[in-house]
């Protein structure tokens, strides 16, 4: 299986330079313990408020003529659904999102706003219903995660993390879900600036992928177990088959971080960071505040996913 290398994620960059924000690594002073220093790449930041648009811009803009005017479908709890709904009108393309009935509802009323034509399903009908539309009309898939252009397109973060970081970075916290952001992002740090340590990080309710590296077997979980998390954009029952091989490659572990953490860190970004970040978006500064142990190292750089949250939630946990 042929993994995504310097070439790729270069091009990436290139395709997706005006589209993407070329998003800040944020020294964070407040979070310092004596030993430990935290940087934040607030991915939250981004036209669609995650990290997904590099992903899938990259994915559409290097569709041909012919296969732009089949039109395209994905699914997605909300992020990928808006990266691709957003890419699709720059780009003048028809696009049709699968979205679980679960999604929080300012990421489908952002996807519509964006001009695609939203489908709400059942959980477990999200991942399956895309491939018979796109049978049945034509449609060109735009998988969220498991595409070699999805994965360099989201390893554009990592690049911009390899190119703005300190000497002293040691450490790399990704999110998990699918595994595209940590497939492209530890690719990235690996070929750019080998001796700094990528640690994935998941919910504790949805750790599919941790049991799948720690393991050597690429593992699901059921729908019912992931989507008990409150992070709904980490519920994917296991990570692509493309992306586990990167995992295997260039991921040094991956750890889990609990509800009351996650909740809490949200809170704290909110408050201290004066960011905006959803549940997702908070998993990888909750393994700094919680897991130091687990993750090790002294200056540390943590991926802010995306701020796509409801303001009630929002509202709830910073109360």
């Amino acid at each position: 299986m042929t993994l995504v290398g310097l070439e790729e994620l270069r091009a990436a960059q290139q395709r997706i330079a005006g589209v993407a924000v070329r998003t800040p690594l944020l020294p964070c002073p407040w979070a310092a313990d004596g030993t430990r220093r935290l940087w934040l790449k607030p991915e939250n930041l981004q036209p669609t408020g995650a990290f997904k648009i590099r992903g899938a811009y990259n994915r559409l803009s290097a569709l041909t003529e012919a296969e732009r005017a089949r039109g395209v479908v994905a699914q997605s709890s909300g992020n990928h659904a808006q990266a691709v709904a957003y890419a699709a009108r720059e780009l003048g393309i028809k696009a049709i999102i699968v979205m679980p009935d679960t999604s929080p509802a300012v990421k489908i009323e952002n996807t519509r706003a964006f001009g695609a034509e939203v489908v709400v399903v059942s959980p477990e009908e999200r991942d399956t219903l895309p491939a018979e539309l796109a049978e049945k009309h034509g449609y060109i898939w735009v998988p969220p995660y498991d595409d070699p252009f999805i994965i360099a397109g989201q390893g554009t973060v990592g690049l911009e993390i390899a190119e703005d970081a300190p000497d002293e970075l040691d450490t790399v916290l990704v999110p998990v879900s699918g595994g595209g952001l940590i497939s492209g992002t530890a690719a990235a740090l690996k070929l750019a600036c080998p001796g700094v340590r990528v640690v994935g990080v998941e919910p504790e309710l949805a750790a599919d992928a941790q049991a799948s590296l720690r393991t050597g077997t690429h593992t699901a979980w059921p729908v019912a177990d992931t989507y008990r998390t409150i992070a709904d954009g980490l519920r994917t029952p296991s990570v692509g088959v493309l992306p586990f091989a990167h995992l295997q490659a260039y991921v040094d572990d991956i750890v889990t971080v609990t509800e009351a953490e996650i909740r809490d860190t949200v809170a704290l970004l909110a408050r201290r960071g004066r960011l905006v970040a959803e549940p997702s978006g908070a998993v990888a500064p909750a393994a700094y505040f919680h897991r130091a142990d687990e993750i090790g190292g002294r200056v540390i750089a943590a991926v802010v996913s995306g701020g796509n949250i409801e303001p009630t939630l929002l509202a709830e946990l910073v109360s």
